[in-house]
């Protein structure tokens, strides 16, 4: 007679690497920073959109990135740690709000040297 047992067919018994409770608080904790970012990406490119000269199609996309980058990469490293333990699965998305502020900064910086060529004519 066969029989599925996990201790039987050789494959260990997996079981989750934290309560469901558990990834959600943390998910949520860095989720607030994740729309931080997002709302000052926003707040930016209204800001930059409804100056005097407005924006070209170049400045669109340079300042829309920054609003959505938070949201990939959030998605990007909850995908990729979820299914691990707590620590490993905050580090992993401490890492990837570090990538988002990065690039916040850079555009930032972009914008106060090259803020000229984001406008419209």
């Amino acid at each position: 007679m066969m029989t599925t047992d996990a201790s039987t067919s050789g494959r260990p018994e997996r079981r989750a690497a934290m309560p469901t409770w558990l990834i959600a608080v943390i998910a949520a904790a860095f989720g607030l920073f994740y729309a931080y970012a997002l709302w000052n990406a926003v707040a930016f490119l209204i800001s930059q959109a409804s100056g005097p000269l407005g924006l070209n199609g170049y400045g669109w996309f340079v300042l829309l990135l920054p609003v959505v980058l938070p949201i990939l990469v959030f998605a990007g490293a909850f995908a990729l740690g979820w299914r691990r333990r707590a620590l490993p699965f905050a580090a992993i998305l401490l890492t990837g709000l570090a990538l988002v502020s990065v690039f916040w900064l850079d555009i930032v910086a972009y914008s106060a040297v090259y803020g000229g060529s984001l406008l419209g004519s």
